[in-house]
């Protein structure tokens, strides 16, 4: 069973949750967050530690970010939008147990004191922003590394708070680039 437990976003997702590993969630009920549900995530977070698992959409980065503000040591997982996706939906809910796994095993905490590491430039000379295929290559990127997609400021936040090395950058970087040339 997974220490820390999971903040999902409903039901379903704890459902596709359940399918994929053996871990307690806590289901935040959209961004309404009743005072009883905030308060049994802070005691998770006191007492086990929490991992934030929204859907990868607007809404699902809103409650997000709520929760990341009020608890910053929390783990963040990631399942990348073509991962979450089905039957003309996006969510936890639609991810196949693979995906979730997949993001569970790249769970990012926030630094305390971010980095100044990336700026927009790298992504701009990555490809990543200033580019026909620029968000397709941000989207991925995001994949690769475990922190989730993003427009170019969104992603500079990601790549400075969540610790990701320039190592890590290039070898993503070289990975896209070898899938693209596979299909092409």
């Amino acid at each position: 069973m997974l220490k820390e437990v999971l903040v999902v976003e409903g039901k379903m997702d704890t459902v596709a949750v359940k399918k994929a590993v053996d871990a307690d969630t806590i289901e935040t009920g959209g961004f309404t967050l009743a005072p009883y549900t905030l308060a049994r995530i802070e005691a998770a977070y006191r007492k086990r530690g929490i991992i934030i698992l929204t859907d990868p959409d607007g809404a699902g980065e809103r409650i997000r970010r709520f929760l990341t503000e009020r608890f910053p040591n929390a783990g963040q997982a990631f399942v990348p939008r073509e991962e979450a996706f089905a039957h003309h939906d996006v969510g936890i809910e639609q991810a196949k147990p693979e995906a979730i796994r997949k993001a569970l095993s790249k769970v990012r905490f926030q630094e305390m004191e971010p980095r100044k590491e990336f700026s927009s430039r790298d992504l701009f000379l990555s490809g990543c922003s200033g580019s026909p295929e620029a968000s397709r290559k941000r989207d991925r990127l995001g994949a690769i590394l475990g922190i989730g997609y993003g427009n170019v400021k969104k992603m500079v936040e990601r790549l400075n708070h969540y610790g990701v090395t320039r190592e890590e950058f290039a070898a993503a970087l070289r990975q896209i680039e070898q899938e693209m040339h596979q299909k092409s």
